[in-house]
């Protein structure tokens, strides 16, 4: 007579770990019932308060249950960023999360320590044990630094096409897991987009250092149909000669309380009122830093008919600041994050148009999440087109070439919603 009995829920959960174990290659990633968890959770102890390593909200992924023995890298110019699966802290249910880290890549040697770490928590993170542990990355570090990680780390180094990785993590976040991907109005701050299948064709504007714009036809057909050298990079770079701000995070508190209107040239300022004729507000921007020209001039002219700096005098005379500090860092901050961030907009418009492309999804670390940005980048699209359009952003933005890489494991045609590479 055979046994009829149903496998114990400890039966089933040892039969999967060990045919995960004898095919480390093929982990399915169980997204059925996944969530963006409220609470930003860390497992790998203390934060170092430097700026070089942050937690965001990681993903719950409830009813995981293989083994997972490897770990993602996207090492850009400018950020490292790492994610990680761990099972649930008390074991008592079935399941686990991805968590989100990021470092700036000048102190990639902090990245490698946390892998060190979860290398040697291998066994309680993942079920698996410290030498199975193996890297997928992506990104320019993939290359740069793959010596450095074989030999610092121990570890299998397996490295990923960065486009490709961009992509499978986009596609993934769009139609796997829900209140990831928003819109954004004044009226209505963050419209959450349903998951949804039928996501093709698109044009990913990923801002990084610098900017690419992709046309997405499919899974693995997409095509870099332009960008723009002027991005984070060039924020980051301008604002560090500018304001003395030492990071990227920094800046963007800076923008938080400053006032562009004393720095860029408006509408207002060229015509005393509006153009509606063309559409343009009092407010609009007509020449970003424009004042700062006509402003310096004057204070240095007043300096020199005796109402500012007396010559060899420390301080100022007659009540008059110095002409080479009348900008404050904080509006020059505001300022040029609305520079690039409005010509970023424009162009992923004109290219959307010039392709016939509906969607609109911004990603990269300079948006960090950033509501200036955000609001910004939406306005540009609306402007341009007449309200016809969307940007759409994700609260996992600067991860999407990391989770693709996470996600190069997965078995070919996976997913809920076959999200994944063909």
């Amino acid at each position: 007579m055979s046994d009829s009995r149903r496998p114990t829920l400890q039966e089933r959960r040892n039969s999967v770990l060990d045919e995960t174990i004898l095919s480390p290659g093929s982990v399915k990633i169980n997204v059925q019932g996944a969530f963006i968890a409220d609470e930003v959770a860390s497992i790998t102890g203390n934060q170092p308060d430097d700026g070089a390593q942050h937690d965001t909200r990681c993903i719950r992924l409830p009813n995981h249950t293989g083994v997972v023995s490897h770990v993602a890298l996207d090492i850009g110019g400018s950020l490292a960023k790492l994610v990680y699966f761990s099972r649930e802290p008390d074991f008592k249910e079935l399941g686990g999360r991805l968590n989100f880290l990021k470092f700036e890549t000048d102190r990639i040697d902090q990245c490698f320590k946390v892998v060190q770490e979860l290398k040697a928590k291998q066994q309680p993170l993942n079920g698996s044990q410290p030498g199975e542990l193996c890297i997928v990355a992506t990104g320019g570090g993939a290359y740069k630094f793959y010596d450095e990680m074989k030999n610092v780390l121990g570890v299998e180094v397996l490295r990923e096409d960065e486009m490709e990785c961009l992509i499978m993590g986009l596609d993934f976040f769009i139609t796997e897991i829900p209140r990831e991907v928003f819109t954004y109005a004044d009226l209505d701050p963050m419209h959450f987009e349903e998951p949804r299948a039928n996501i093709y064709p698109y044009l990913l504007v990923n801002i990084g250092s610098g900017v690419s714009m992709v046309k997405v036809s499919g899974p693995k057909q997409f095509e870099r149909i332009g960008g723009t050298s002027l991005g984070g990079g060039t924020l980051w770079g301008l604002l560090s000669l500018l304001t003395g701000a030492r990071t990227f995070d920094g800046m963007l508190a800076m923008a938080d309380r400053g006032d562009n209107t004393t720095v860029d040239m408006l509408v207002g300022d060229i015509y005393g009122t509006d153009y509606s004729k063309i559409g343009l507000k009092t407010s609009t921007i007509a020449s970003s830093f424009g004042k700062v020209f006509k402003m310096k001039r004057q204070g240095e002219d007043d300096a020199e008919d005796g109402n500012g700096l007396s010559n060899g005098d420390p301080q100022p005379a007659s009540g008059s600041s110095d002409p080479d500090r009348a900008f404050a860092p904080e509006d020059i901050s505001r300022s040029l994050l609305y520079a690039v961030s409005n010509n970023i907009g424009q162009i992923a418009y004109l290219q959307s148009e010039k392709h016939k492309l509906e969607h609109i999804y911004f990603g990269g670390s300079f948006i960090r999440g950033h509501r200036q940005t955000i609001n910004t980048l939406s306005y540009a699209i609306r402007f341009w087109s007449n309200g016809e359009k969307e940007a759409y952003f994700l609260r996992h933005e600067g991860y999407l070439g990391s989770v693709g890489a996470f996600l190069k494991r997965q078995p070919k045609i996976w997913g809920r919603r076959n999200s994944f590479e063909e």
